[in-house]
C-alpha cells in the first residue's frame, strides 16, 4: 500500500462546490484586494482564536517580519529563535533589519523552552519568537514571564491548543502560514497577525499597506502585503472544518501509539495540557536517512526535516555562534523522520507504515 506523507486532496474534494461557489461571487463582485472576504476571515479567524484582531497578509513570512515591527523590534535589535525550525522564521528577523540569535530546543517537544532561551538573551534581545513546531504548542506562557515580547509562530499549528486556549492567541502576537499543505490552507500563499493589542494591530495594518493609514498619507516604510480577496474566501470555507481536521490528524497520531509505533523508534512528547494538531507527526531514529530511503522504496513516503539547522545555513554564518552550543537541536536535526501524516489518514495506513518500520528495523 502506498502512503502519501500528506494528503491535502481528500480533505478538500467534497468542499469544492462551495469553494467554487465562493470564487464566483467574487469574481461578480470585482473586488480582489483588501475586500468583504478579507474583512470577514479576518473577524471569523478572531472569534476561532479568541483574540481581538487578525491582520491578512501576502504569507507567513512577510507575518513575521511585520509583526516583530510591530512589536516594536528595531533594525540591529537581537531576537532569539530556536534554530530547529524552517529557514523562514530566521529570514523574517533578518527582514525585519534585527539579528537572529539562534537557540536550542527541548529534545522530546522539539520547541523552545525558558531554559533553552534564556541561555541565549543578551542585553540587546528585544523580543523571541517561539515556533509551535510540527503543530505542537511551544510554552509561551512560561517564555512572556522574562518579559520580553514573545512572537508566537503558529504556522504549523492551526488547530490546536494548550491550557483551553488556541495557538495563534498565546503570545503578544502570533502568526499563521495558510500555503496548500498547512492545517488551514488556502491554494497559493497567504499568511495572517493575530493580537489582543490595538497598537500592535493598527500599525500591522498600515505596514501591510505601504506603511499608510490611509492610502494618501505614508508614516513608514512598509510593504505590499495583502491577503487576496480569492484566498480569503477559500479560507473562510476551510476555517469551518479545521476542527474536525484537526481531531483527525490527532486520531492518526494515537493510532500510530496504539499500533505500537513506540517500540521501534522515539515519539514525539506532548506537554501537559496541550492538544497539538500534528501538521507533521515526525519521530527520532537512529539512521533516520537510510530508514526514509527504505520506507519510500515500499511506496511509503517519509522525510527528514531541518538537516541543515539555521544556525549552519550559509545565509545565517554572519549571525551564528558557538556560545551557546545547540546540541539537542544537531541531535534532531540527524535523528529526525516525519511519517504520513492527514486528517484522513486511516488505521489501515498507519499499520502499514508501523509494520515496515518494525519490519526494516528487525534483526
Amino acid at each position: 500500500m502506498a502512503v502519501a506523507l500528506f494528503d491535502t486532496e481528500t480533505p478538500l474534494a467534497p468542499l469544492r462546490p462551495a469553494i467554487m461557489a465562493r470564487i464566483a461571487q467574487v469574481l461578480d463582485r470585482g473586488r480582489f484586494v483588501l475586500g468583504p472576504e478579507v474583512e470577514a476571515f479576518e473577524h471569523e479567524f478572531a472569534a476561532y482564536l479568541g483574540v481581538r484582531h487578525v491582520i491578512g497578509v501576502a504569507n507567513g513570512t512577510d507575518a513575521i517580519t511585520i509583526a516583530l515591527r510591530a512589536l516594536g523590534v528595531k533594525p540591529d535589535d537581537e531576537v532569539v529563535v530556536p534554530s530547529f525550525t524552517f529557514y523562514a522564521t530566521a529570514e523574517a528577523i533578518a527582514g525585519a533589519g534585527a539579528v537572529p540569535v539562534f537557540c536550542d530546543v527541548d529534545p522530546g517537544t522539539r520547541n523552545v523552552t525558558r531554559a533553552t532561551v534564556s541561555a541565549a538573551l543578551t542585553p540587546r534581545v528585544k523580543a523571541i519568537v517561539a515556533v509551535d513546531l510540527f503543530g505542537c504548542p511551544a510554552p509561551v506562557h512560561e517564555l512572556r514571564e522574562l518579559g520580553l515580547p514573545v512572537l508566537e509562530d503558529a504556522a504549523q499549528a492551526a488547530g490546536a491548543s494548550l491550557g483551553g486556549r488556541r495557538a495563534g492567541s498565546l503570545g503578544d502576537a502570533a502568526t499563521m502560514s495558510f500555503y496548500p499543505s498547512k492545517n488551514l490552507c488556502c491554494f497559493g500563499d497567504g499568511g495572517a497577525i493575530a493580537t489582543d493589542e490595538d497598537r500592535v494591530a493598527e500599525l500591522a495594518r498600515a505596514l501591510r499597506f505601504h506603511g499608510s493609514r490611509d492610502k494618501r498619507t505614508f508614516e513608514y516604510v512598509g510593504y505590499n502585503s495583502r491577503l487576496d480577496e480569492l484566498q480569503a474566501a477559500i479560507l473562510r470555507v476551510a476555517l469551518e472544518h479545521l476542527d474536525t481536521w484537526s481531531e483527525g490528524r490527532r486520531a492518526a497520531a494515537r493510532a500510530y501509539e496504539q499500533a505500537g509505533l513506540a517500540e521501534l523508534v522515539k515519539l514525539p512528547e506532548v506537554p501537559d495540557g496541550a492538544e497539538p494538531a500534528w501538521h507533521l507527526y515526525v519521530v527520532s531514529a537512529p539512521g533516520a536517512e537510510e530508514l526514509a530511503g527504505a520506507l519510500r522504496a515500499r511506496g511509503i513516503e517519509a522525510r527528514g526535516y531541518y538537516r541543515r539547522p539555521l544556525h549552519e545555513q550559509p545565509a545565517m554564518a554572519r549571525y551564528a555562534r558557538s556560545d551557546p552550543p545547540l546540541p539537542v537541536t544537531e541531535r534532531l536535526a540527524a535523528s529526525n523522520l516525519a511519517l504520513p501524516m492527514s486528517p484522513v489518514l486511516g488505521r489501515a495506513q498507519v499499520a502499514e507504515v508501523t509494520a515496515a518500520i518494525a519490519d526494516l528495523r528487525a534483526p
